[in-house]
């Protein structure tokens, strides 16, 4: 396994003038959110092609506002009882594990969350007595940022942390780093997941088969024994097509990885264009069951910042 992941993520685009270069673009602009690009990503991008799907992900662009596009569009901040921790699910909480994410995906719901005050091992104490007491809570979702980012030492902390709980049954990791650098996934990840008590799920976030490496597929293979989703978001120019999310599909059940949810764009400030109608994302969703088979059907929802997500179609 190649040991050098930290240095990929030290080794990213990061100003505008470097993306301008790099790309032989005059597309990029600084703006509030800033911009990160790990050089492994950026090669898979096709830089004669203005509209690769990749290159639209990362590219900062400059649209109208909306008065129903938010800084905090799912209302995280309603449902944290104690910092670094949010309880939306009666049966399963997520923690804030890391501010920190491998890339900057333009349309990030949680671009504008205040991570400093709620890193979740400052903050451990009043995590673990509300996890102790919350007998109901079985899984526990790690999130950020990117729970990838921190270093296996870390990881590893906080596992033993969450194992400790004995009615906490199983351990969900959401992450986009795994695909967008693969060496991440380290020997060291490796056994910790294989090796601990609880029940395993990863979940990639992966919009495109383009996305998809040959590193990350020969990677992945030695987590074939977790269970391994992978949850996408729909995006205008970069997935809105049936045949686009049935090669990805099909890309993903190469690497034993089953397609999961497909999101409806959560309205944060500054997404505005990759928003997908309802009608349009139906029309596409419809023809994509046409085009694989139901254990390879994403389940279309959108989160309303309620208390569970809520099926599309």
């Amino acid at each position: 396994m190649n040991k050098t992941w930290n240095e990929s993520v030290r080794n990213s685009l990061k100003t505008a003038s470097d993306c301008n270069e790099y790309f032989d673009h005059d597309g990029f602009q600084e703006g509030s959110f800033p911009i990160k690009i790990p050089l492994e990503f950026a090669q898979r991008i096709n830089k004669s092609d203005p509209l690769d799907p990749l290159l639209l992900q990362i590219l900062p662009k400059e649209t109208q506002s909306s008065n129903d596009f938010l800084d905090s569009p799912v209302s995280d901040e309603r449902h944290s009882p104690v910092k670094g921790l949010i309880h939306k699910y009666p049966s399963r909480v997520l923690l804030i594990s890391s501010s920190v994410c491998a890339i900057h995906c333009q349309y990030c719901f949680r671009q504008n969350f205040d991570y400093q005050d709620n890193d979740i091992l400052k903050n451990w104490p009043d995590i673990d007595s509300y996890l102790s007491r919350s007998k109901e809570v079985n899984e526990v979702l790690l999130s950020g940022g990117d729970p990838l980012t921190l270093s296996d030492k870390k990881l590893s902390k906080i596992l033993k942390k969450i194992e400790s709980i004995r009615h906490i049954k199983t351990l969900r990791i959401h992450t986009r780093t795994a695909v967008v650098i693969p060496s991440r996934i380290t020997k060291e990840i490796i056994s910790m997941l294989n090796k601990t008590r609880l029940k395993v799920v990863i979940v990639f976030h992966i919009n495109h088969a383009q996305e998809i490496s040959d590193d990350f597929i020969k990677n992945v293979e030695a987590l074939r024994n977790l269970t391994l989703l992978n949850q996408s978001v729909f995006l205008k120019d970069v997935n809105d097509d049936a045949k686009v999310l049935a090669k990805l599909s099909y890309k993903l059940f190469e690497s034993s990885i089953l397609p999961y949810y497909i999101h409806l764009l959560d309205k944060v400030t500054g997404a505005e264009r990759f928003l997908i109608s309802d009608n349009k994302a139906n029309e596409i969703f419809i023809k994509l069951q046409k085009l694989v088979p139901g254990y390879l059907l994403p389940r279309l929802v959108r989160d309303e910042g309620g208390e569970s997500k809520r099926l599309v179609l």
